[in-house]
């Protein structure tokens, strides 16, 4: 058995991953990642962010065509399967796969196919498909793992119409109705995707809204439009159990309910993937979903092992978990650091929606006095333009400073729309104003245009 040494070895190559590696590496750190699967790229790329957000480009531009004028004079409405979307998906995964790829051997890390489990507080062996083994020994290590979609074990997914998240990606048909069961943001874009290839979606929530976590005209916003596009979502419901068949799946509720239909998705919840690590032989132990606890610093309770990314939770992230695991090589390196805490939220449902700061109901909780500033899109050139009329901005702010408390987003490109927005609300002192966005010059048409127009509506009401 071989062993190596290093000073840093990084286990996982999702977005925590790979930007703690490079970041090390990059100040002359001897860096090593260890990836289990075949290709680099970890949840993030093969069953994640990368597949599901490529899908729903393909299905948006699939309803665009079905639904726009002028391509009738050119033809029908088009119909295309599941398997078919899929395909033209894994194009922009096979990108992704090489340009990382490239990105390790350009910074010089070693890279080690296999699964990684600590032999002790420095030493990790890494077995690979083949059985072989290699040891790594490395002053500083960082837990970089993802998660995985949570299974009960009341649930067979063997079944072969019975799918996670993860596995949904490898359906080879297009079923006429699907259950969804957890209507969270993986749950939602699910909807929206399915339902955007006329599938009929039953979405199960557990809770009494969408996403409670919105602002509450947003949710509501979503809870129309995916309706619309014929979504059935049931409130308050939980499954007793769920049956699957030759034919079906059948889902019994514990309102005494039963839903049947061609295929069954569990999209509620996630598990940190630290099973396989041997937290047992350093004295770490993860909690009942499988995440480890760090400090403000990435630190375990060993403080020379880190965990960033999916493993250690909130706000699980692809974004956020790049700023982890940059920040955690940052600590480890003696560089500038920053412990992540405010994250602008993107959920790719159709349309998307995004938002950065504190909502409606959260400032009214802490009485705090604001404003409402809007836009609708409809009103915009660009939206008119384009066709994707469907949305709003919406602008907290201070009555009396024009202080901005946080900005929403619903409709077409609002995770690149709110940025603009969390980039003023960061500004130092009076620099986060509301003024900002009628003294200053925007293109025009453009999107973008929105924060004027909402700024405009939001002093009106307050001068």
């Amino acid at each position: 058995m071989a062993v190596h040494n290093y000073d840093v070895v990084v286990i996982g190559t999702g977005p925590a991953g790979e930007s703690a590696a490079i970041n090390a590496a990059k100040h002359g750190k001897h860096v090593a990642v260890v990836e289990k699967q075949p290709l680099v790229g970890g949840n993030c790329t093969h069953w994640g962010t990368i597949p599901s957000k490529a899908l729903r480009h393909q299905v948006k531009q699939i309803m665009q065509f079905n639904t726009n004028r002028m391509f009738r004079d050119i033809g029908e409405p088009r119909w295309f399967s599941f398997p078919k979307v899929m395909e033209r998906s894994r194009a922009t995964i096979d990108q992704q796969v090489v340009m990382r790829t490239n990105f390790y051997a350009r910074n010089r890390i070693d890279l080690f196919s296999g699964v990684a489990r600590f032999k002790d507080e420095h030493s990790l062996l890494v077995r690979d498909s083949d059985e072989g083994m290699d040891e790594l020994v490395a002053q500083k290590i960082v837990i970089a793992t993802g998660s995985r979609p949570y299974r009960p074990a009341d649930i067979n997914f063997r079944h072969p119409r019975i799918y996670c998240s993860d596995t949904i990606l490898s359906l080879n048909h297009t079923p006429r109705t699907l259950i969804i069961f957890g209507a969270g943001v993986i749950g939602c874009e699910y909807a929206s995707i399915f339902s955007g290839l006329g599938v009929k979606v039953d979405l199960i929530n557990n809770r009494d809204s969408l996403l409670s976590f919105l602002d509450d005209e947003i949710s509501d916003a979503l809870s129309y439009h995916l309706r619309k596009h014929g979504v059935l979502i049931r409130h308050n419901e939980e499954y007793d159990r769920v049956e699957g068949d030759e034919s079906g799946v059948t889902v019994h509720l514990k309102s005494g309910k039963r839903l049947r239909a061609d295929a069954f998705l569990w999209a509620n919840g996630r598990t940190g993937n630290t099973d396989q690590l041997g937290l047992e032989n350093i004295g770490l132990e993860a909690n009942e979903r499988g995440q480890l606890l760090v400090d403000e610093h990435y630190r375990t309770a060993l403080p020379h092992i880190y965990a960033a990314g999916d493993v250690i939770g909130w706000p699980s992230l692809a974004s956020a978990a790049y700023d982890q695991g940059l920040n955690a090589s940052s600590e480890i390196l003696g560089e500038d650091f920053r412990y992540v805490t405010e994250v602008p939220t993107g959920i790719y449902t159709i349309p998307e929606i995004s938002s950065f700061g504190r909502n409606e109901r959260e400032l009214t909780e802490a009485k705090v006095p604001y404003e409402v500033a809007q836009a609708f899109f409809k009103d915009t050139a660009r939206a008119q333009i384009t066709g994707d009329t469907v949305g709003m901005l919406k602008i907290l702010f201070d009555q009396d400073t024009l202080e901005i408390y946080g900005i929403h987003c619903f409709g077409d490109q609002a995770s690149e729309i709110v940025h603009i927005g969390q980039a003023i609300m960061q500004q130092k002192g009076e620099a986060n104003s509301l003024t900002y966005f009628v003294s200053t010059t925007f293109n025009y048409p453009t999107m973008a245009e929105a924060y004027r127009v909402a700024a405009m509506n939001g002093m009106n009401r307050v001068f």
